[in-house]
């Protein structure tokens, strides 16, 4: 076995040890979007998303909700952005949105000292100790959106999985189930914000 190869798997071994793939983002580089990414999977009626077409598995459990401040609008905008950026669909937005709600209710968190867990940080509470990325692009939405989406392409079948499960695939959080309720209100955002 060559070298590198056994080097690459020997890595990934040791990630798999280290806690899966919430150790850090997934290496893969292909951002070519595919046919599915790309397809309009909602439909429109007066220029506003269909909310129920962005839910394609219907809501799992009690739904949460929270106001947002304008910052936290400005981050869904950008999350939605960067989404489309990386030629990824509603869905994808959805998904994304939900993760940053649960994970950091919208807000671009730095640091949190005692209450942070490790060094996560940004809206997607990435950790720059786990090659996630800088502190300061983890705390940047454009990047750390683009790195979640990133991972989001590396998991076989994503589009077809409830929510929770697409973002624990990529997160890897101690509380997997926590991502499913927010799901209705990431899908109106999206439908609010997608042509906006």
């Amino acid at each position: 076995m060559n070298t590198i190869l056994r080097k690459s798997i020997l890595g990934i071994a040791g990630l798999t040890v280290a806690g899966g793939l919430a150790a850090g983002p997934l290496n893969h580089t292909d951002s070519t979007p595919t046919a599915r990414d790309a397809a309009v999977t909602t439909t429109q009626t007066a220029g506003k998303l269909d909310t129920a077409a962005l839910i394609p598995h219907g809501v799992q459990g009690n739904q949460s909700h929270i106001d947002l401040t304008d910052e936290q609008t400005a981050n869904v905008k950008a999350i939605i952005a960067a989404t489309k950026k990386a030629g990824m669909d509603e869905r994808a937005a959805v998904v994304s949105i939900a993760t940053a709600l649960q994970e950091s209710k919208l807000e671009n968190l730095g640091h949190l000292g005692d209450r942070n867990d490790h060094d996560s940080q940004g809206l997607f509470q990435q950790r720059p100790s786990s090659g996630w990325g800088t502190v300061e692009q983890i705390t940047d939405p454009e990047y750390s959106t683009t790195a979640f989406l990133k991972g989001l392409k590396q998991v076989d079948g994503w589009q077809d999985m409830p929510l929770t499960k697409a973002a624990q695939t990529v997160q890897v959080s101690a509380y997997p189930d926590h991502y499913a309720q927010w799901e209705q209100q990431a899908a109106d955002l999206v439908a609010e914000h997608w042509n906006s």
